[in-house]
């Protein structure tokens, strides 16, 4: 066929009003993975999500799992087509919109915005990751509505469980490896460089994310009787956590820095020459001190490091007022971002180790698993890697980034481990976008020109050969 892209960006174009309706539509639907009251929701969009893929050609069902359900959809492209098949992937599933009081407006009804780049939408979703996956889907649409087909065979797998552990997914891609089987799968989850700087990610960082819960007394107490008597799993808890760090940043449990490489000459270089602001980095944020381990800069830390933070704690009372009392337990989450070589059960169980072994007195630890995936790399001189490049390149008018990534996609390892594929990272969003915060945003700038760069990917992708 002919892979006549400028026809299909100019198409992407024109239609391109229709396409911020059709991603608010998507961002309406309140899909919490992670909230039991929302279950149904989640599955309404799925069914969105295969019922747009119909409508543009290909065979899609929602595939049940011992969770949330699978988007499942292949297209075989061109007849008689020969060109590698793209698994491209994604999540339909969105973070919780808490704490409510701080959005300007409604997380679920998605409004845009004067910014300055522009415009943007702002809902829960935007950029992670329904905004990213439309970027794709809506690339698909110019190609079947100006050439009737794809220009290569493409499988599409969204899931509806990232936000919260993707507990089906190992074992669905182990049940149907041959079905997804592709020579690369695409993944739109990542950032860019900036707005006008595309980028593909190549290192992703892993995690473990455990809830560890203390617990005590057989009930909660009045302070005022008990307090001072016995151990308190508020105070002991904080205490514990306290010995996380040492005084200078550095993650204190034993062995966790076993396996850590440093980072090699040629990649330090390629990072120095970006020129990261890292005071512009910080204020963005509302601060303006660099912390962590000491000797290395905040791009290093965020890209090449490994981390462990402490994500929400609870115990005794936390509503509004005054309660005296002395609660049974109490319990945080804690997160472990990993990288290459770095064992993830190892660590859990390191993790656990070192808060067992400072067990308050009388105390008694409950542990609950919320995720663990390595750290993942990806080869950075593939065929597929080129391609890819080269598409973007055409859209932005310059050569991608190659970047890393603070943060992590547990299905691009499983991807590899499993399906034997490596992964393209290619994202649209920017630094400020406020993921997993409230006023979450995409920029339509981001979204018009995601739109035409997998436009052009696709085309780049069915000529790539060995």
């Amino acid at each position: 066929m002919s892979l006549d892209t400028a026809k299909v960006i100019a198409h992407a174009d024109r239609e391109f009003g229709v396409s911020v309706e059709r991603l608010k539509e998507f961002l309406r639907i309140p899909s919490v993975s992670t909230d039991p009251e929302y279950d149904a929701e989640t599955r309404r969009a799925g069914q969105w999500v295969v019922d747009e893929l119909r409508q543009i050609g290909f065979n899609a069902e929602l595939r049940e799992t011992i969770g949330h359900p699978m988007v499942v959809a292949t297209h075989d492209g061109p007849k008689g087509s020969d060109a590698p098949r793209a698994l491209y992937y994604g999540h339909y599933d969105v973070q919780p919109a808490d704490p409510l009081e701080l959005w300007e407006s409604g997380p679920f009804d998605p409004i845009i915005q004067p910014s300055d780049h522009g415009e943007k939408i702002v809902a829960r979703g935007a950029v992670d990751d329904k905004g990213q996956v439309m970027t794709f889907i809506e690339a698909f649409r110019a190609w079947h509505e100006t050439h009737g087909t794809m220009p290569t065979p493409i499988t599409v797998l969204i899931e509806g469980e990232e936000e919260s552990g993707s507990r089906s997914l190992e074992p669905f891609l182990r049940d149907h490896a041959r079905e997804l089987a592709a020579a690369v799968a695409v993944v739109s989850d990542t950032g860019m460089w900036d707005i006008d700087t595309p980028a593909i990610t190549s290192m992703l960082r892993g995690l473990v994310y455990i809830e560890a819960i203390l617990h005590g007394p057989s009930r909660d107490l009045h302070s005022g009787v008990y307090g001072g008597t016995l151990m308190n799993p508020c105070n002991g808890l904080v205490e514990v956590l306290g010995e996380l760090h040492d005084r200078n940043g550095r993650v204190a449990i034993p062995g966790f820095y076993d396996e850590v490489r440093e980072l090699d000459a040629g990649r330090r270089r390629a990072w120095e020459a970006l020129r990261f602001d890292e005071r512009s980095f910080l204020a963005g944020v509302g601060m303006k001190t660099p912390f962590g381990e000491p000797g290395r800069t905040t791009l290093e830390r965020m890209w090449s490091r490994p981390t462990c933070d402490i994500n929400g704690i609870s115990g005794g009372y936390t509503g509004k007022g005054a309660k005296t009392v002395i609660g049974s337990f109490a319990a945080a989450k804690i997160s472990c971002r990993l990288v290459p070589d770095q064992d993830p059960a190892t660590i859990r169980e390191a993790l656990q180790r070192f808060l067992e072994e400072r067990t308050p007195v009388d105390g008694r630890w409950e542990f609950h698993q919320h995720g663990c995936s390595p750290a993942i790399e990806v080869p950075t001189d593939s065929m597929h890697l080129k391609a890819a490049a080269r598409g973007l390149e055409r859209i932005y008018g310059k050569a991608p980034i190659l970047m890393g990534s603070g943060g992590s996609i547990p299905a691009v390892g499983s991807m590899q481990r499993i399906l034997g594929i490596d992964s393209l990272l290619v994202g649209f969003g920017l630094e400020d976008d406020r993921v997993h915060s409230p006023n979450e945003k995409f920029e339509l700038t981001c979204y018009r020109r995601g739109i035409h760069a997998h436009a052009a990917i696709l085309a780049e992708l069915a000529g790539a050969r060995p």
